[in-house]
């Protein structure tokens, strides 16, 4: 299949957050009854997998705390923080239990997501205008605790332009819509709305960052979004280590975001 050749292709190097939920995921398929999260028989552990990623060049690791723990665990968190030498990106509801574990864990930044949990994973960009007023408090909470805010939204000017009058200081643009919509006749047309997402959010002071199926594939054309500071990563990643490894893995991913011959 040809695409078009698209435009301002970005030379800035772009910072790779490995998300590192479906590690967890695999571990909870075998062991989500038993009395322990780690040790002994328990595998994998997702702390170990983050290392194995650090140790490959990830910039930063994002793990997602659902309300219905189906992957990542407390432990996990608590654990986390203290042994990665790269900033935590924490993914949590807008809610008073999970700010409460965002001030005790203080992770870099905290990224607010919509939660529902019918979904296998997080579908569609959280609605910062409908949920003003949670959104506002947790941003707030943050800000008290030094730890940085990032909405997870979709490319939409008044998400955008809420995301700025709340005080974010990052956006994740939604990127599923565009993943999607690869193979299809609507794959220009997204990530033309990612674009000029971004242009909107950086004139509004405020940092890009990408995420949401994003893969080895599709990344070439993900990496057109300008201004980007860093794309969040999970699935492709974890499954590409099931073959070559996770630092591989890592290194392939950063090298193909980045234009790297290797």
């Amino acid at each position: 299949m040809r695409f078009k050749t698209l435009t301002y292709m970005s030379t800035k190097h772009v910072l790779l957050g490995v998300n590192i939920d479906h590690s967890a995921t695999v571990r909870q398929a075998r062991y989500r009854e038993n009395s322990l999260d780690r040790g002994l028989m328990v595998e994998p552990d997702p702390v170990d997998f983050a290392l194995a990623a650090q140790r490959a060049g990830a910039d930063a690791i994002t793990l997602h705390l659902r309300e219905d723990r189906r992957h990542i665990q407390d432990s996990d968190v608590y654990r986390m923080i203290e042994m990665i030498q790269v900033p935590m990106n924490l993914e949590m509801a807008a809610n008073d239990e999970m700010t409460r574990v965002a001030i005790e864990v203080k992770p870099a930044v905290v990224l607010l997501v919509p939660e529902s949990r019918e979904e296998v994973t997080t579908e569609g960009g959280l609605d910062v205008v409908a949920h003003r007023n949670r959104v506002e408090t947790v941003i707030a909470a943050m800000k008290e605790n030094g730890i940085a805010t990032s909405l997870f939204i979709d490319p939409e000017p008044a998400q955008i332009d809420m995301a700025a009058e709340l005080g974010a200081e990052y956006v994740e643009l939604h990127t599923g819509s565009f993943a999607n919509a690869y193979y299809g006749s609507n794959m220009e047309a997204e990530l033309t709305k990612l674009k000029h997402g971004a242009v909107r959010a950086h004139d509004a002071g405020i940092k890009v960052n990408a995420g949401h199926g994003i893969n080895y594939t599709n990344v070439r054309h993900a990496r057109e979004i300008p201004w980007l500071h860093e794309m969040n990563i999970g699935h492709s990643i974890v499954s590409r280590s099931l073959f070559v490894g996770v630092e591989e893995a890592v290194r392939e991913m950063k090298a193909r975001m980045n234009n790297i011959i290797r």
